[in-house]
C-alpha cells in the first residue's frame, strides 16, 4: 500500500484521480493548494505527489524543489487537462518523474501511477541502503528544533573551533559528530574516536595521548597514539563527562594548547577536538566534578542534539527508514507500519531515544510475520500505548509530561507562536510561561 497526495482544487479532478488508486488499496489525500500541500508533507510521508501543472509553475517551480528538499524519495507527477502542453514541452522541471494528462482513461491513469510507484520503491530502497551503510538516517529531520541545529553543525564544521555536544544517551552524538567532520575541510583524514568512559589514567597517557614515560627499548618503534594518528584530522571525545578528575588533569592541557608530552620531548599536534557528554557538565563544574578549566576548553562552540521526544513530527518518518534498513539487514520484504503500531510509537516517550528507536524497528522486522508491523510486534513499553490498552492512573507527574509534550507537538506543527497558542486554546502569554517552565526553544522567526 503507497500514499498519494493530489495537489489539485478542482475536486471532480480529485474524484477522478483517486478512484483507481483508492481500488488497489492506496491511500490518497488531497489539497487545493502548494502550501497546503508543504504544510502536510512536513507532517506526513508521500511515496508518490501528483500536482496540477499550474501550482506547480506558480512560483517558477519552487513548490516542487520544496518537495524534494522534504521528502527526497517522493516522485512528482505534474497533470494537466491540456494534452497539447506536454506535446509542446520539449524538458521539464528538475524533479518531475513523469506527465499526466487528467482526460486519459482510467486505465491509462492506473497504468502510469502502479509505473511511478515501482519506481519510487526501487529509489526508496536505494536510498536506504546508502543511508544505512553511512548510518546518519537521524539527520534527515523534519523538526524545527532539530534542523536549526544541523544549520548550526553545518556552519561550525568550517571552522576549527572545538566543539561540544551535550543532549542525552542515544539522541545520536557520535552519528552528529562524524557528520561534523564529513563537512569539514578536515574530512579526507580519519575520524578518531577516543571512549572516555573506558580510560584508565595509564591507557590516557599511552593509548590516546601517545606519551610514555620511558623512550620504548632499542629496536622497538613508539605507538603512536590516536591523537598523533589524527593530525590534520578530528579526534572525537566520546563521553568526557565520565573521566575521573585525575584524567581530565591529563587532558586538559592538550585541548588547550594542542601539545603531546611524549618521551621524546613535546609536540605540537593539529588536530580538531569534538567532545560529546550525556551528563550536565555546567552542574558537575558546580560540584566541583568536572574540572571548569577544561569545560571552558570544550565549551567553545556547544550544540544541544534534541532527545527523540522533542522532535516528535520525526518519530515515523525515522521508524520507516530504520524498518526499511532493518528489512534488508534481515533480507525481508518491504514492511509496513500499522495505524495502530504508529500511535503507539507516537506517544511513546523514547527514553533511549534514537538508538532504542532503532533496536525496536530491528526487533520488530525479526518478530514480523507478515508485511504489516502491528503493536504486537513491539517491546512492551510502547506497545502499552496503542489505541485500547488501558493505562494505570496517571500521576501529577505524568500529566505534566503529557501536557509538555502535547505542547512540543503543537508548535513542531505551528508557524508561529500565536498559531499555537489558538491550537491550545491559551492565550500567548499563557503559553510562553509554558514554555519557560518546560524549557521548550521558541518556533523560529517567532516575535515571542
Amino acid at each position: 500500500m503507497a500514499k498519494l497526495l493530489i495537489v489539485d482544487g478542482n475536486r471532480k479532478i480529485w474524484k477522478r484521480l483517486r478512484t483507481r488508486p483508492e481500488s488497489q488499496g492506496h491511500r490518497v489525500e488531497r489539497v487545493g493548494s502548494g502550501s497546503q500541500a508543504l504544510k502536510l508533507l512536513a507532517r506526513d510521508e508521500f511515496d508518490l505527489v501528483l500536482s496540477d501543472r499550474r501550482i506547480a509553475e506558480a512560483n517558477g517551480y519552487e513548490f516542487l524543489r520544496e518537495i524534494r528538499r522534504i521528502v527526497p524519495c517522493a516522485l512528482i507527477i505534474l497533470t494537466s487537462e491540456d494534452d497539447g502542453f506536454w506535446q509542446a514541452s520539449n524538458t521539464g522541471p528538475a524533479g518531475v518523474c513523469d506527465y499526466m494528462t487528467t482526460l486519459s482513461p482510467p486505465e491509462k491513469i492506473e497504468q502510469l501511477i502502479e509505473q511511478a510507484l515501482k519506481i519510487q520503491r526501487t529509489r526508496f530502497r536505494t536510498h536506504i541502503m546508502r543511508y544505512a551503510a553511512e548510518d546518519f538516517l537521524f539527520l534527515q529531520s523534519r523538526s524545527p528544533t532539530m534542523r536549526r541545529l544541523l544549520e548550526n553543525a553545518q556552519q561550525a564544521a568550517v571552522s576549527n573551533g572545538t566543539i561540544l555536544l551535550t543532549g542525552e544517551s542515544g539522541t545520536g552524538k557520535t552519528l552528529l559528530a562524524r557528520q561534523i567532520h564529513l563537512w569539514s575541510p578536515r574530512r579526507a583524514g580519519p575520524f578518531v574516536i577516543a571512549n572516555c568512559a573506558t580510560l584508565s589514567q595509564q591507557s590516557l597517557e599511552r593509548e590516546v595521548l601517545g606519551q610514555a614515560v620511558k623512550a620504548p627499548p632499542m629496536g622497538i618503534k613508539r605507538t603512536r597514539g590516536p591523537l598523533e594518528g589524527a593530525e590534520g584530522s578530528t579526534v572525537f571525545l566520546e563521553d568526557v563527562g565520565d573521566l575521573s578528575t585525575a584524567l581530565q588533569l591529563a587532558l586538559v592541557r592538550f585541548v588547550q594548547d594542542r601539545i603531546l608530552e611524549t618521551a621524546e620531548g613535546e609536540k605540537a599536534v593539529d588536530v580538531r577536538i569534538i567532545a560529546a557528554s550525556s551528563r550536565d557538565l555546567l552542574s558537575d563544574v558546580a560540584a566541583h566534578r568536572f574540572r571548569d578549566d577544561l569545560f571552558y576548553s570544550l565549551n567553545i562552540i556547544s550544540l544541544r542534539v534534541p532527545a527523540l521526544r522533542e522532535r516528535p513530527a520525526d518519530i515515523l518518518p525515522l521508524a520507516r527508514r530504520m524498518l526499511a534498513a532493518a528489512a534488508i539487514r534481515n533480507r525481508r520484504s518491504d514492511l509496513l507500519i500499522s495505524d495502530e503500531a504508529g500511535a503507539a510509537m507516537s506517544c511513546y516517550r523514547w527514553p533511549g531515544n534514537v538508538r532504542e528507536l532503532r533496536n525496536a524497528m530491528e526487533a520488530a522486522t525479526v518478530l514480523c510475520g507478515g508485511g504489516t508491523i502491528m503493536s504486537a510486534h513491539l517491546p512492551e513499553p510502547v506497545s502499552r500505548h496503542a489505541p485500547g490498552v488501558t493505562s494505570p492512573p496517571l500521576s501529577r507527574g505524568r500529566l505534566d509530561e503529557i501536557e509538555r509534550e502535547h505542547i512540543v507537538r503543537v508548535l513542531a506543527d505551528s508557524r508561529t507562536v500565536e498559531d499555537a497558542a489558538m491550537t491550545l486554546g491559551i492565550d500567548v502569554s499563557t503559553l510562553w510561561r509554558k514554555r519557560k517552565r518546560y524549557k521548550l526553544d521558541p518556533i523560529p522567526g517567532s516575535k515571542v
